[in-house]
């Protein structure tokens, strides 16, 4: 009987966890996909319609991957092109809202959240994070951009709380991080964004349509547009080429002219008369037959038309535009995002107070296979700031600079010596370059990296290259600024 009983028992517990089993699978699914358009993964798989998106998939979009995600509380996640994101958690209690969890990550590009019925009952437990910020809702649909060291979140309806990483703020929290270092935003605040940095507690209210998310990774044309709220138009690019007239010839005409004939008959010479007692026969003048002079053609010169050599087109490189965009204690920004963004120039990063443009007006660049190359320091610019937003960025200067790219390995390297007074601090950075000339560190964190470096190279001026790069000197001081290198 023992043995039966346990038999029994041993049934009775796999039931069980068979069916906490499936009540887990059920639960972990977060929402379903409603629209893919491109290259999109969830995890390792191809994103297709009506597949389910579970909680914890690393979701991935390439350079041309829209997804649409309908979370299944009627809500949406939407992730546009070179995007990396994540539903860590959408544990949603009908029956009790206060049980309700739910997680968004943003590891880098631009996503939009439009918020769930579970969502609007239980605000207090949801949290959408970056790698640098805390960002909860009031009921909202907002539009977030991140990479590794910067934040810009622009709110469409309601509004938001953004915090940085800071104090009792931390990345494992659940709910908004509400406190003095929490910055609110509403979808009344026109023109306006929060921006935040690694590191700093507080975003800034930043006015600037041109570094909202929608202008940096504009939205596709069918992406939903918020409820009760204007359309933004939609600007397309169209044009025609030029068009070639054709080249019209001349035709040469020969002209024959005729000589008119001339016909002179010969006088006639009458003999004297002859007295004879004869008579005299008549004298029969015979005329010489008419000689025609053969008519004269007159040929004019052959003239042989000049041989037009069409000019070889010069193409140009691809220039580099580099510098400040944003005003620094009383120096005045050194580049108009909008005017570049107009001129259809293309961002390579913003990170801090500099950006960094590429022309397309010209040749694409084109990555070495072989060799290495060397480039020495031409211009620069960098800046001290203190997380103590009280106390004023300082100016610093950067000697003994070094950048080196190995084209067999796709890797680079760069080194510098930050000056401020007696202070001296070496900065350092390795990393991949990509074939378009783009090239970044794999990871700042792992030494001997100590800072961030994001940038392009070009074949403008016999060779050049440049990059912004931002790091931490102290526990609560950051170095931000921008380079650019000739080849030697």
């Amino acid at each position: 009987m023992a043995e039966k009983g346990n038999i029994m028992l041993r049934k009775l517990i796999i039931v069980t966890c068979l069916a906490l089993a499936a009540q887990a699978a059920q639960a972990a699914q977060a929402g379903k996909v409603i629209f893919v358009a491109g290259k999109a993964l969830a995890a390792d798989r191809a994103m297709v319609l009506g597949a389910p998106v579970n909680e914890g998939e690393l979701l991935t979009t390439g350079a041309d991957g829209y997804v649409y995600v309908k979370t299944i509380d009627n809500g949406l996640f939407i992730l546009r092109p070179n995007t990396r994101a994540r539903i860590a958690t959408y544990h949603v209690d009908k029956v009790n809202p206060a049980n309700t969890r739910i997680k968004l990550e943003l590891l880098n590009g631009v996503a939009r959240s439009q918020s769930g019925e579970a969502v609007k009952l239980a605000r207090q437990n949801f949290r959408f994070n970056t790698p640098v910020a805390a960002i909860g809702v009031r009921g909202t649909d907002f539009t977030v951009f991140t990479d590794a060291n910067i934040s810009r979140v622009v709110v469409l309806s309601g509004g938001v709380t953004v915090s940085g990483f800071f104090g009792a703020c931390r990345p494992d929290g659940i709910g908004p991080c509400e406190g003095s270092a929490s910055r609110d935003l509403a979808a009344s605040q026109k023109g306006q964004l929060l921006q935040i940095q690694r590191g700093q507690a507080s975003a800034q209210l930043v006015s600037g349509a041109t570094l909202s998310p929608d202008v940096m990774v504009p939205p596709r044309i069918d992406e939903p547009v918020v409820k009760d709220a204007p359309s933004a138009p939609v600007s397309g690019v169209g044009g025609s080429g030029p068009t070639l007239d054709p080249l019209k010839d001349a035709n040469l005409q020969q002209q024959v002219a005729a000589t008119p004939v001339v016909r002179t008959p010969p006088p006639v010479v009458a003999p004297p008369p002859v007295v004879v007692d004869v008579p005299v026969p008549p004298v029969v003048v015979v005329e010489p037959p008419v000689v025609v002079a053969p008519p004269v053609v007159v040929v004019p010169p052959v003239v042989t038309p000049p041989v037009v050599v069409p000019p070889v087109e010069v193409i140009p490189e691809r220039k580099i535009v580099w510098g400040r965009y944003q005003p620094v204690l009383n120096q005045a920004a050194q580049i108009d995002l909008t005017a570049e963004f107009a001129a259809k120039s293309q961002l390579i990063n913003l990170k801090g107070s500099y950006a960094l443009l590429r022309t397309t007006n010209g040749k694409e660049y084109q990555l070495p296979e072989r060799g290495s190359v060397g480039f020495g320091l031409v211009q620069s610019e960098a800046y001290i700031h203190s997380d103590n937003v009280t106390v004023l960025p300082v100016l610093a200067q950067l000697e003994n600079g070094q950048l080196n790219f190995d084209f067999d390995k796709r890797k680079f390297s760069t080194s510098f010596d930050l000056v401020h007074g007696i202070e001296r601090f070496n900065m350092r950075a390795n990393g991949s370059v990509a074939p378009d000339g783009r090239f970044s560190v794999d990871n700042q964190y792992a030494l001997p990296n100590n800072m961030s470096a994001d940038g392009v190279l070009s074949n403008e001026n016999g060779g050049s290259a440049a990059y912004i790069f931002m790091g931490r000197l102290t526990g609560d001081r950051t170095a931000n600024g921008v380079t650019y290198w000739g080849a030697k």
